[in-house]
């Protein structure tokens, strides 16, 4: 018997004060039997640093043919394609084929840089392709917010993404790797 997704909701009151985008986001998420709990709250952040009217969160690790998230303009056009994760060469080619501007988020600890040194170099073509890394520690930190029903406010403010609900309060600070197809000294 296959086992079956997890229904999580979440409202996401965003104040984001580098891009003066305010408003609140009612989000139903299914989350995967193989989706970690880290994973779920990054697509959560994910979702809120690029908050607009028309983002959604797809079908994720369903369906291999989309992204975690994605905006697309009225005519169906993709704006945006959001990854989570290491995607390989062949998949980040088609995101930035099918796309205007594509992110990854990158996680897995000390994997991520192992992950970025091995394909930075077929990386730097893409003009509209940014890569950023995720601490495990934050998205241990990220987990213990995790409820079937949360209220999360997300500040985000110079590059800084703030996060809290009732008894947590998590900064999120993405390192990027890849800005704009070029490589980001560390």
């Amino acid at each position: 018997m296959a086992l079956k997704s997890t229904v999580f909701k979440a409202e996401l009151s965003i104040t984001d004060m580098d891009r003066n985008y305010y408003a609140t986001h009612h989000l139903t998420l299914a989350r995967h039997p193989s989706e970690t709990d880290e994973r779920m709250m990054l697509r959560l952040v994910a979702f809120a640093q690029h908050a607009s009217e028309s983002l959604e969160l797809t079908r994720g690790l369903c369906a291999d043919d989309e992204p975690d998230i994605w905006q697309m303009d009225l005519t169906g056009a993709i704006e945006q394609w959001i990854d989570l994760g290491m995607p390989d060469e062949k998949r980040i080619k088609k995101a930035c084929g099918r796309s205007n501007e594509v992110w990854i988020y990158a996680y897995g600890a000390r994997v991520v840089d192992i992950w970025f040194d091995g394909i930075k170099g077929q990386l730097t073509r893409f003009d509209h392709l940014n890569v950023v890394g995720v601490d495990a520690e934050t998205l241990a930190e990220l987990a213990k917010m995790t409820e079937r029903t949360m209220q999360l406010q997300f500040t985000i403010q110079d590059g800084q993404t703030w996060i809290s609900d009732n008894t947590h309060n998590v900064l999120v600070e993405p390192r990027p790797l890849l800005r704009m197809g070029q490589i980001v000294n560390q």
